[in-house]
């Protein structure tokens, strides 16, 4: 075989392999150092990023360790990047003073980065009601979307109920409680807050997001004027009232004026007023403790008078 032949064989093999390493270079995510001011949060993004004891300690492991888990990124047709997940990583790495973070910078439509950023979120152990209420949402609308990309044919209502139970499944949940958090999505903002406040239980809630805007203020109204907490009966009757057309402020104060049956069962005295009269060291058990041994005297007491 001629020399010059043995070469050309030899450098179309190179070639070849010189190919393959580059493509996989290419297809292999690399972590990028981006300038901080060039990072931008996801819009509409649900999750709350808190100046909290959680976030005071991340901040402190930044300072001493730096940002150790990458963000996702994606870029933005305006410029800088969009993050998609580690907004609470780049809130900590501001308020400890770093100039830039180490993020992988990935191409993705606004579907899948929704899925990305709210599957990454939904991670976190403490998740407000709100938060999940939104972030279900957007996951759903992505699946539909996606849905209906990938299968034209299929009648809108069956890929809805597809996509729920797709996010309940993800969630390890049923397909109903999605659809209930998203409910909440109706609330305006000041009884969502009472709902992350655990002020308005969550049950309650859902039926109270039946009621449009208008209703929802005069609720609002009635049920800072009678101080009571709405129960899950009250709100259900308050939600067909609407229905029927036969709702006011006026019937929401008197509904919510109303005494509960388990408020008439039970006697209850606030921590601070109790604390009045023990000493601070006393545990709530040891209050609790000395207060039925003090009842047990004051009915023997009493006993004692009756027999006289």
């Amino acid at each position: 075989m001629p020399k010059n032949s043995l070469n050309v064989s030899l450098k179309g093999a190179d070639d070849i392999f010189s190919t393959e390493e580059s493509r996989q270079e290419q297809q292999r995510e690399q972590v990028q150092q981006i300038p901080i001011g060039e990072l931008f949060p996801f819009k509409n993004h649900p999750f709350k990023v808190l100046d909290d004891e959680s976030m005071q300690r991340t901040v402190e492991s930044v300072e001493q360790y730096g940002v150790l888990s990458p963000l996702i990124a994606r870029p933005r047709p305006e410029g800088g990047y969009e993050i998609i997940s580690g907004h609470r990583r780049q809130h900590a790495a501001q308020l400890a003073g770093l100039d830039a973070l180490p993020v992988i910078v990935r191409q993705m439509d606004d579907d899948a980065a929704v899925l990305l950023m709210v599957d990454s979120n939904l991670q976190r152990e403490n998740i407000l009601p709100s938060e999940r209420a939104f972030a279900y949402k957007m996951k759903l609308e992505a699946l539909k979307n996606q849905g209906a990309r990938s299968d034209l044919t299929s009648p809108q209502v069956a890929a809805k109920f597809r996509s729920d139970d797709a996010v309940a499944k993800d969630q390890g949940i049923s397909g109903d409680t999605v659809r209930r958090y998203i409910r909440l999505t109706n609330l305006v903002p000041e009884l969502l807050d009472m709902v992350d406040e655990k002020k308005i239980a969550f049950n309650p809630a859902v039926e109270l997001s039946y009621l449009d805007e208008s209703q929802q203020r005069d609720f609002l109204e009635a049920m800072n004027d009678t101080q009571n907490a709405p129960s899950l009966s009250q709100a259900q009757r308050l939600k067909k009232l609407a229905q029927e057309g036969h709702f006011s402020y006026d019937v929401a104060f008197a509904v919510m004026g109303e005494e509960k049956k388990d408020e008439l069962d039970k006697v209850v005295i606030k921590n601070d007023t109790l604390r009045k009269y023990f000493p601070r060291s006393y545990t709530p058990k040891q209050m609790e403790d000395t207060i039925i041994k003090l009842l047990e005297q004051w009915q023997r007491k009493q006993q004692r008078q009756n027999e006289r």
